[in-house]
């Protein structure tokens, strides 16, 4: 599995920086994700709501606020890498209690990053998976096998991710909206990094 990973960021997406472009409408996504999120943060749920005449959402339980968002976070025009960034995030809603992310009006920046963390580990997840396909792993034989290697498949991503992600933190503690999808993109490329290097370390064991 990481020889297979390492080989789609270094060979398939020509490297870390290709890799990101490959992510397509889930680049959009993620960033208008955080970008609300960070809205959130800074003016309050029914404020950032309202600037998505999306007021009546507010005060929802944030399930359905998330659901009430879903067009606006990832518009469904009914392409594959469209299919993708939507698939991604209705895993993220589905988690969100799971994670402990249950109000929206007390989001504390750590959770901010885990709902951001989740949505890009199952946006790299799905677009590995079908770019990739069956060659990422060779089938296992029974279905416990194969949930068992999805699993260690969305951890070995989600550590990329969480990797990256605290080290974006840490260089732009306040972010601005307009630098919103720069920061994105410097995630996602740190976390194929990350991932490549991760993947050459295993397939050297």
């Amino acid at each position: 599995m990481g020889r297979a990973v390492s080989g789609y960021v270094s060979t398939s997406s020509g490297g870390a920086r290709q890799a990101v472009q490959r992510m397509g409408a889930s680049r959009g996504a993620g960033a208008r994700l955080l970008g609300f999120l960070t809205n959130v943060q800074a003016h309050g749920v029914r404020e950032a709501l309202r600037s998505l005449n999306l007021e009546g959402l507010a005060g929802r339980p944030i399930d359905e606020v998330f659901i009430g968002l879903a067009d606006y976070i990832c518009p469904n025009a009914g392409t594959v890498d469209e299919g993708i960034a939507r698939e991604a995030f209705v895993e993220t809603i589905i988690e969100l209690a799971t994670f402990g992310v249950t109000d929206l009006d007390a989001l504390t920046p750590d959770q901010m990053q885990t709902v951001f963390e989740l949505y890009a580990t199952h946006a790299i997840e799905a677009r590995l998976c079908n770019d990739i396909g069956t060659k990422l792993i060779t089938v296992p034989a029974n279905a416990q096998a194969a949930l068992r290697v999805q699993e260690q498949l969305r951890d070995f991503i989600r550590n990329a991710v969480s990797d990256a992600l605290t080290a974006a933190r840490a260089e732009t503690p306040t972010l601005p909206q307009d630098r919103v999808q720069s920061f994105v993109d410097t995630v996602y490329e740190r976390a194929f990094g990350i991932l490549q290097a991760l993947g050459d370390a295993e397939a050297d064991q």
